[in-house]
């Protein structure tokens, strides 16, 4: 369920227009699902949209994770994630893989102390500023249970499901529009099989995009290799369609 600003929301913001009082309502969001499911790009179309509706005043994206917003000594974390918030003030600010801001345990981690500061920001600036945290489903339930002001910020919950197959194979084939290439009939029916293989297999480290895009990447490559010893001037074709042989055998795919 990849949703938008609810109706409540668009009402409200009408509302404000014509001087009415406006509720206060949380915008802050949880992104779960597997890596490449398009996460990043929604929180960034949320953030235009946001801003369209008069909700945020710039619309912009900071994008963030633990290294981002955690320092590695006592004091220095705090004012390390009030920078990072600050620049995310009139926007979005996403943070990827946020349940590692909950998973050191040991003395000496500052995650916690983090995730405090976070929490007071979204406090004081909770007219201009929408966070957005995201990760693997059942890692973020451990993140949101590890403070109790974390469930009540986040009330909106979006799952970003796994890519068919045929899915990944649409999104191949923009990738290669977008790059110049074209796959034939045959590799495109080559790859549809091994993104089957992938899917059926899939875990947590499922890539999703990624693994298309690293897909493409290879065959991009081996393309180039199968063309270099051509003598003479290579056509349109030659430079551009991708065969079955140019595809990249399961083995050499990384998440």
């Amino acid at each position: 369920d990849r949703s938008g600003p609810s109706d409540a929301t668009w009402a409200g913001s009408r509302g404000e227009g014509q001087g009415l009082p406006v509720p206060p309502m949380s915008l802050h969001l949880v992104f779960t699902g597997n890596p490449g499911t398009g996460k990043t790009t929604v929180a960034r179309i949320l953030a235009q949209i946001f801003a369209a509706l008069g909700l945020l005043k710039k619309g912009h994206l900071v994008e963030t994770d633990r290294s981002g917003l955690v320092a590695g000594y006592i004091g220095h974390t705090a004012l390390k994630t009030r920078e990072v918030v600050q620049q995310a003030l009139g926007g979005v600010l996403f943070i990827d893989e946020a349940y590692a801001l909950a998973a050191g345990k040991h003395e000496g981690d500052f995650g916690a102390e983090a995730i405090e500061t976070l929490l007071k920001m979204m406090e004081d600036h909770r007219d201009d500023l929408v966070v957005i945290v995201a990760g693997y489903s059942e890692r973020m339930k451990a993140f949101l249970d590890s403070n109790p002001g974390l469930r009540s910020r986040f009330s909106r919950y979006i799952n970003f499901p796994d890519y068919s197959p045929t899915e990944l194979e649409t999104i191949l084939s923009r990738m290669a529009h977008q790059a110049g290439y074209q796959l034939t009939p045959a590799a495109t029916q080559a790859a549809v099989a091994l993104f089957a293989q992938y899917h059926a297999q899939r875990d947590v480290s499922f890539g999703n995009a990624r693994l298309v895009r690293n897909f493409l990447e290879r065959a991009i490559a081996r393309h180039a290799d199968r063309i270099a010893p051509i003598a003479g001037t290579l056509t349109k074709e030659q430079l551009t369609i991708i065969q079955v042989q140019d595809l990249p055998s399961s083995g050499e795919l990384i998440y």
